[in-house]
């Protein structure tokens, strides 16, 4: 089913809407909640999340690509659970070492100036080789591990985190540039 298909079930408050998105979309949305928390039932639960906060938002939100706003929406539901369940602990995985990997780079937000962050980011990446780009993305969006993105790529992994090290003082520099400030730890 096309997408246009579904957001009209959205739109129309048809709970079919539901069940047509978990067929397009449901393994992608699984697959990427599991990437970040690493555990079935959490997985599980930030899917039917995404599904509720999909239903919860549109309408009035109308989105260009359907596939990418499930995706952000799961992302950030994983993350935030991935966040609370490891609060305690240092490290805390994966997905903590890769945000915490960012921090040096990407300045704390206000809800506000987060739209202007995130059009600074699409730009920052137009800037980086296909290569760059691809890693960058794989570890910061999908969390993959070094070494998941070694094997993918065929690198070793020192290049894998000499490219990542690289392409974040790169970040670093573009956001200066881009009028943004960060404290630097």
């Amino acid at each position: 089913m096309e997408d246009a298909d579904i957001l009209n079930f959205y739109f129309q408050r048809n709970e079919r809407a539901i069940s047509e998105t978990k067929n397009k979309y449901g393994k992608q949305i699984y697959a990427l909640a599991y990437r970040i928390l690493h555990n079935r039932e959490d997985s599980e639960e930030c899917e039917n999340d995404t599904y509720l906060g999909a239903w919860n938002a549109i309408p009035p939100a109308s989105p260009h690509s359907l596939g990418a706003f499930l995706l952000r929406m799961v992302r950030n539901i994983s993350i935030s659970r991935a966040r609370a369940k490891h609060a305690d602990k240092r490290g805390g995985g994966e997905v903590m070492l890769s945000l915490h990997e960012l921090e040096d780079c990407i300045p704390q937000q206000q809800d506000e100036e987060c739209t202007h962050l995130a059009a600074s980011l699409d730009r920052f990446l137009t800037t980086l080789s296909k290569e760059e780009r691809m890693v960058f993305v794989c570890r910061y969006w999908r969390c993959d591990t070094i070494e998941t993105i070694s094997k993918e790529f065929g690198f070793g992994q020192s290049k894998v985190k000499m490219m990542l090290s690289r392409t974040r003082d790169k970040l670093r520099i573009f956001l200066k540039q881009e009028g943004y400030e960060y404290d630097q730890r």
